[in-house]
């Protein structure tokens, strides 16, 4: 057993430092047709594989570091993560740079014959200034940025993921059902007084994504488009397929401008539940594009059912019960229409599903529930106990879903994730077993991993142990 566990740490971390130095796997011997289909879906060419990037610099160190503590059979582990199919960001830059760099990628991935996930993030107000905040300065800005990203892609196949969270955060938004949402970017106006940030609004955010859609089909012909579809305990049903059928079409001709949409990037909602919330967002678009018999259905997104359970005061509800009433109500509003519009699912880090704060209410913890409810709802940033899903693939078994992929890279941190008032609302007052003094630190202070976080997109080590310890299905 020692001599197996010794020979794969050592043939792992051989993959590991020649991918550092970007050669191709060396594994890869066959399926070389996959990447030369020129076909935008992915089910359509079931031999697919998805392209495995240079790894993350720290986790080269990582990795020398529990070989040189003989820690074989972790650095296996962290070496196996790194060395999975996972997605190249793009984050801003010139036009020229981010055609460069794509140009780039796309060249590596020929060489190992896989198709490439390209993950485009520069919208404008980005992250509506959180953890992920940036962005292009205006809209202007933005089109050439993603002329550019779309002329590195050129001919060739690629999967882009475009824009997480831009239609789950939208500028001085009012939802389908009237209510006001929360970000809402401001300058000082000429009276000293805040007012709302130019360039901040759903019509600018809207247009900004059908534009770079667009952009993409004509440049890049050959890519599978994905817009934002949040996640599976986010966004309603309705909500999704409203704001993504409205992003995905030109709104002079109607034309569809994309492939289809993805779910859970950066998150942990579990695969069933992604699939299942997936599912009824592409049933509930049928239903409300659906012209026939006068027409009534059209536009309709808010008379779709949802995951927020009405008999439980619109709690999360996926319970085997609840789901069929949501399937049958929907199914039931369709008529003739049929659910065709695909989805992609992030699998890199929802194998033990999402945080669970409840833990945190029994010693030695002990928080009141103002202080577990801010955990929870803190649960999306670098959460403890998480663990590896799915590798990628794009056989997944299900006819909606086009494929399984590793979206955010794991073992990259979220962000410094108790920003004052932001991802934890801890009590230190009531449980401080660290010793942390004073409002500033306490502020950056992560009591789950007893750290201040790295930033966003900067690796984080203990978070990536853990991910590839707790991966389920394992590594090995």
């Amino acid at each position: 057993m020692t001599k197996f566990v010794f020979q794969g740490a050592r043939v792992a971390s051989v993959s590991l430092l020649a991918l550092a130095c970007g050669a191709a796997d060396p594994s890869d011997t066959d399926d070389q047709e996959s990447l030369g289909q020129a076909e935008s879906s992915l089910t359509s060419a079931d031999a697919t594989r998805f392209f495995v990037p240079p790894p993350d610099a720290g986790a080269v160190k990582q990795v020398a570091a529990l070989i040189k503590a003989h820690d074989l059979v972790n650095a296996a582990k962290v070496t196996l993560m790194v060395t999975t199919p996972q997605a190249v960001w793009f984050v801003g830059g010139t036009p020229a740079e981010v055609e460069k760099s794509v140009k780039k990628t796309m060249k590596e991935a020929a060489l190992q014959k896989r198709v490439p996930v390209l993950v485009a993030y520069n919208v404008p107000y980005r992250d509506c200034a959180q953890y992920s905040g940036g962005g292009a300065l205006d809209t202007a800005a933005y089109q050439a940025w993603i002329d550019g990203f779309a002329k590195g892609i050129g001919s060739a196949k690629a999967v882009v993921i475009l824009e997480p969270d831009s239609l789950g955060i939208i500028p001085y938004n009012t939802t389908i059902y009237g209510a006001t949402e929360w970000c809402q970017p401001t300058v000082v106006g000429d009276g000293g007084t805040p007012v709302p940030a130019p360039g901040a609004s759903p019509e600018a955010r809207y247009a900004q994504l059908q534009y770079a859609a667009a952009s993409l089909q004509t440049k890049a012909p050959a890519a599978a488009v994905y817009l934002d579809g949040t996640h599976a305990g986010w966004l309603g049903v309705g909500e999704a397929a409203y704001r993504i059928n409205k992003a995905s079409h030109d709104p002079v001709t109607g034309a569809a401008l994309s492939r289809g949409f993805f779910l859970n990037a950066s998150n942990f909602q579990t695969t069933a539940q992604s699939t299942q919330f997936g599912t009824w967002v592409s049933m509930c678009t049928a239903f409300a594009t659906n012209p026939e018999e006068g027409g009534w259905r059209l536009g309709h997104f808010d008379w779709c059912a949802s995951q927020y359970n009405p008999a439980t005061g619109y709690g999360l509800d996926y319970s085997p019960e609840y789901a069929a009433t949501v399937t049958a109500q929907i199914q039931g509003l369709m008529g003739s229409a049929v659910a065709t519009l695909p989805f992609v699912i992030d699998t890199g880090r929802n194998g033990r599903g999402a945080f669970d704060a409840l833990p945190y209410a029994s010693a030695p913890y002990s928080q009141p529930s103002a202080v577990i409810s801010a955990l929870s709802s803190g649960g999306w940033c670098n959460p403890v106990g998480a663990g590896l899903g799915v590798r990628p693939t794009a056989q997944t078994g299900v006819p909606l879903a086009d494929a399984y992929l590793w979206i955010k890279i794991p073992g990259q941190s979220d962000g410094s994730c108790d920003i004052a008032g932001g991802a934890r609302g801890w009590d230190f007052s009531q449980y401080n077993p660290w010793g942390v003094t004073g409002s500033d630190a306490q502020s950056h202070f992560d009591p789950l991993w007893g750290q201040v976080d790295p930033a966003a997109g900067a690796w984080f080590p203990q978070q990536a142990l853990q991910l590839a310890q707790n991966a389920s299905p394992p590594l090995f």
